[in-house]
């Protein structure tokens, strides 16, 4: 292996950050860690279970709420591995092929993330504006035909940016920021041109991001005005409780999301600590909130959680 400080390396070997200031093995840091990857696992696994048993959850709500938790679980399986390494056994090291591999789930289930919550927006708006052929609208095959096309839509970007990232050489310091791979935290350890990476990472924000939070504004504002041409203030209460639960999920999805590359592209003067935070924020945060939220605030979640526990 070439030295990563002066000379070119085509594989090289990049370090991973734990907890600055604390990079040694620390099993104490690690037990609030695993503590959340627990209840991140649980949850949506219980969640996941539920909706597939009970034949009173098949419905389009649910169907999408389902897709949230399956890409939960992808988010928090894909950076588990690495970051208790580090906590337990300092274990740093990774290759520049198992960093390509985390970051096709990791950015992958992101992309994924934001699609299946412009979905939920969209049910909301219809089953709120449109009710009556909410059933018509939603129908098995096209829930189908969306989660295609979000896979798709996924898959097609992501490679793309992995395989402009793989053409690069590899020369400055290769101290990554976080405990697992991070895209924009990878590129700028790179020697080559990167200037078609950042054109199409751009293109791929506007065809991701881009697309799906206006989409999740004009679906809202859309549902509010719906609402208050509602006469009873009971059914605007009503109709908007059925939304509290997605605008949860979509707050503790975007804030984070949206803190982090803010801090990566402006915040190079920040403290480590801030960058690892909100680095462990953003992916730990959504899998570990989402569950609960919709537990707590969904009561055919709630009751079917409930039956189960109470029957085993």
């Amino acid at each position: 292996m070439e030295s990563l400080g002066n000379k070119t390396s085509t594989f090289p070997t990049f370090l991973l950050t734990g907890i600055p200031g604390l990079e040694s093995p620390n099993v104490w840091i690690s037990i609030p860690f695993c503590c959340l990857y627990a209840i991140a696992l649980s949850g949506n696994s219980m969640i996941l279970f539920v909706i597939i048993t009970q034949q009173s959850l098949h419905e389009p709500m649910y169907y999408f709420l389902s897709m949230l938790s399956a890409t939960d679980l992808g988010l928090a399986v894909s950076t588990m591995s690495t970051t208790l390494s580090i906590l337990w056994f300092n274990a740093r090291e990774i290759s520049l092929d198992s960093c390509l591999i985390q970051m096709f789930f990791l950015h992958g289930f992101t992309v994924m993330e934001s699609g299946v919550l412009t979905a939920m927006a969209f049910d909301r708006y219809v089953a709120i504006c449109n009710p009556l052929r909410y059933t018509t609208i939603l129908t098995n095959s096209r829930i189908i035909q969306l989660g295609l096309i979000m896979t798709i839509r996924t898959v097609v970007l992501i490679v793309i940016v992995l395989v402009l990232l793989k053409r690069l050489s590899f020369c400055k310091e290769n101290v990554l920021s976080h405990s697992y791979c991070y895209h924009p935290d990878v590129l700028k350890l790179s020697c080559s041109d990167t200037r078609p990476n950042s054109i199409f990472g751009l293109v791929g924000l506007v065809l991701t991001t881009g697309i799906d939070t206006p989409s999740i504004v004009v679906s809202y504002i859309l549902i509010i005005r719906s609402v208050l041409s509602i006469a009873s203030p009971e059914e605007q209460h009503k109709a908007f409780s059925t939304c509290i639960s997605h605008i949860g999920a979509v707050a503790i999805f975007y804030i984070p999301m949206t803190s982090l590359s803010l801090v990566h592209r402006y915040g190079h003067s920040a403290p480590k600590v801030l960058h690892s935070m909100m680095a462990n924020i953003y992916l730990i945060l959504p899998p570990v909130l989402n569950p609960i939220i919709y537990s707590v605030k969904t009561k055919q979640i709630r009751k079917a959680i409930l039956s189960f526990l109470t029957n085993k």
